[in-house]
């Protein structure tokens, strides 16, 4: 059963530059599958009963198909990849031309197939825990020295919590995790994420 094309998709792909040949060729390959699609954070995405199952993107030197839940998928191919090293659950595979996706259409339907079996069967990426992620030292000693500021960090959401940690502490030199931090601070106290 095929997904019925969404004119939002139509509209994005009138106003993409650089990788419209390559999007049109993912669309193709994912319409077929019976996914519903949409545009999703500016992007076209495909889901399953309301749960984002893969999503079409561009960058810079890349297009690339993401699956939502790519760490359980089999990958027999090994053409997942792991955008950065915090990111938890999902996966995608890049592309730099139209030939190259034709050549993967089979694997790539293969890989949707098996990523739309994943969200049927309701499995669930496990997920690190807010605990398991390594807190800025300079963060650590402004938490210990405020207890206001410790108070409101605690009340945040996990997701907001990982998101100041995973910004402190990815500052290389300790100048710039406190200038990250002095930044944050007014931002936690008033219980409010990264990206709010």
């Amino acid at each position: 059963m095929d997904c019925k094309p969404h004119p939002s998709v139509d509209a994005f792909l009138e106003e993409e530059t650089r990788w419209r040949p390559e999007f049109e060729a993912l669309r193709d390959i994912v319409l077929p599958s019976g996914l519903t699609e949409e545009v999703k954070w500016g992007k076209p995405t495909y889901s399953l009963d309301g749960q984002n199952v893969v999503l079409v993107h561009g960058f810079k030197d890349y297009a690339a198909l993401l699956f939502m839940k790519g760490a359980l998928m089999k990958d027999e191919d090994k053409v997942l990849i792991q955008q950065t090293k915090n990111v938890q659950s999902a996966r995608q595979i890049r592309f730099t031309s139209v030939d190259e996706i034709k050549r993967m259409d089979n694997m790539l339907k293969a890989y949707i197939d098996e990523a739309i079996s994943i969200e049927r069967s309701g499995q669930k990426v496990v997920k690190k825990t807010t605990a398991d992620f390594a807190v800025a030292e300079e963060f650590q000693a402004r938490l210990d020295g405020d207890p206001a500021l410790k108070a409101a960090f605690e009340a945040l959401t996990p997701g907001r919590q990982r998101g100041y940690l995973l910004f402190f502490s990815s500052a290389k030199q300790a100048k710039t995790r406190e200038a990250r931090i002095d930044k944050c601070v007014p931002q936690i106290l008033a219980g409010k994420g990264l990206d709010d």
